[in-house]
């Protein structure tokens, strides 16, 4: 009887270390899958200052020299935007010039003045200064290997900087499907006579309504491309995936989020960025709302495209700082 005790614990244990042995080969090839070359995205769940600047240490770029952190400053009327406590001690700590741009749209931040006064009374004043890229005149830039644009108007105090830190609200765009890292390289930094450049696919300055979809777009990503070409080696992207509404901060009455926060993501590849985003909020078992969102404005075309003229990798490996 005690031989036969001995022989099954002797079988139990096989199994297990075999079980064991194969699990962890299977571990050890999925990882050989995503190769060091493939970009890194680093993740936290803590939206606090002190898990921005977790997710900010660990892509391991130090910001130095005139820094630009371009934020959106909001609509009034929409409290999604981030908020000046979360990224403090973040800006502060780069000695960073918070930076933005006006709209092609109306509302309070069409012009400098009236912008002015929005970043004042959402309390970005108050902890570093702002300035208006395009408060007096605009820049071009050129387009490397667009379809849709030759050229990107950026604001003349671009040049002021020379390195920026993109830092995101991620959440969904009533046009684009979502709004993250690529919009914000695009939208977020074309004067307002660019915004309707990039809105018409190319064809006017003035108006940004009524462009084909898909050239809209695909021009984001190609506009995108002109401030990463411009910052080589000097640029890196922080999104914040909270106050998740399918709609963006530029929308004054957006409609109230209808799924949980998720966390604060960084890297060093803007593509791979939003690629991680978007299958974060795909994977959210109450992300359905912003789906919809993002699927019935084509909005993955942006990130398609961003790839597909060099902008960035849609692979990443995705690293969880918790």
């Amino acid at each position: 009887m005690k031989s036969k005790n001995i022989l099954l614990i002797s079988m139990l244990l096989a199994a297990v270390f075999f079980i064991f042995g194969c699990t962890r080969k299977d571990t050890q090839a999925q990882e050989a899958q995503v190769p060091d070359s493939v970009p890194a995205v680093y993740m936290t769940t803590s939206i606090t200052p002190e898990g921005l600047m977790l997710v900010y240490e660990a892509l391991d770029l130090e910001a130095d020299g005139n820094v630009a952190v371009k934020i959106s400053t909001g609509e009034p009327g929409n409290p999604h935007f981030l908020s000046p406590d979360l990224i403090k001690d973040l800006v502060q700590y780069v000695g960073g010039t918070i930076v933005e741009t006006n709209t092609a749209y109306g509302g309070r931040r069409s012009s400098t003045a009236l912008h002015y006064q929005v970043a004042r009374d959402h309390g970005f004043t108050a902890i570093a200064p702002v300035v208006i890229l395009d408060e007096k005149a605009d820049l071009t830039l050129t387009v490397d290997g667009g379809k849709h644009l030759k050229e990107n108007f950026v604001g003349d105090r671009y040049p002021e900087f020379d390195f920026h830190i993109v830092l995101s609200h991620f959440k969904g765009h009533q046009m684009g499907g979502f709004g993250g890292a690529i919009k914000n390289l695009s939208i977020g930094y074309a004067s307002a006579a660019g915004k309707a450049w990039i809105h018409s696919g190319g064809k006017s300055k003035t108006n940004p309504w009524g462009g084909a979809q898909n050239d809209f777009l695909e021009s984001m990503a190609e506009a995108a491309k002109t401030i990463a070409d411009t910052n080589k080696d000097r640029i890196l992207y922080i999104n914040v995936m909270n106050h998740l509404s399918v709609d963006c901060d530029c929308n004054g009455r957006p409609k109230p989020p209808t799924m949980a926060d998720i966390g604060i993501l960084a890297s060093l590849d803007p593509v791979a960025l939003d690629q991680a985003c978007v299958d974060l909020v795909f994977a959210a078992e109450d992300g359905g709302d912003l789906v919809e969102r993002i699927e019935s404005r084509n909005g993955l075309l942006t990130i398609d495209h961003a790839m597909f003229i060099g902008l960035g990798n849609k692979e990443y490996r995705l690293i969880n700082l918790d």
